[in-house]
């Protein structure tokens, strides 16, 4: 992160330290990557929590990032900084949504976010490019992970073994 903007962030402003990923925001490469990885201790977390729980937090990790985003691009001074990595958080949590989180589930739905939310296929980069605000750093990264999602579930459907290598 360069120094400019880092000055206008502190990890001791609860936004700012989830909005940047526990931290992980602030790796020099690949931050949003490891934003990702930042996701998956709470997905083991929530490996008991009932389907409605699930989809509870993940309304709520969405609904409450686009103020979190929002506000620390603001402080930033940067639209949507990679930095910015909660929006990554809450991406994973839509790719996991009716899935069964496993190892190999794991891996596969972290892959397959980390390939949507960097390609930005079509509609994810149109909105990437036209949304600005906290609306619009998290938007691409939900749609990125409905479509991990979509493609966990045809996984599962169409073969299922595929997702027990790990198991």
């Amino acid at each position: 992160m360069q120094a400019e903007y880092r000055a206008r962030v502190s990890m001791k402003n609860p936004i700012h330290f989830l909005a940047l990923g526990f931290g992980s925001g602030l790796v020099p490469v690949m931050p949003g990557t490891f934003g990702s990885l930042a996701a998956i201790p709470l997905l083991l977390a929530c490996i008991n929590v009932s389907v409605v729980s699930f989809i509870a937090l993940t309304i709520i990790f969405s609904v409450v990032g686009i103020y979190l985003c929002g506000k620390t691009a603001d402080d930033m001074q940067v639209h949507d900084h990679g930095s910015i990595v909660w929006d990554e958080i809450a991406g994973m949590f839509v790719t996991f949504l009716f899935v069964p989180i496993s190892m190999s589930t794991l891996l596969v739905g972290f892959l397959l976010f980390r390939v949507f939310d960097i390609l930005k296929p079509w509609p994810i980069g149109a909105i990437d490019k036209r949304l600005h605000g906290g609306t619009g750093i998290m938007l691409d990264d939900i749609l990125a992970g409905a479509m991990a999602c979509g493609c966990l579930h045809l996984l599962m459907v169409l073969w299922p073994d595929s997702l027990t290598f790990l198991s």
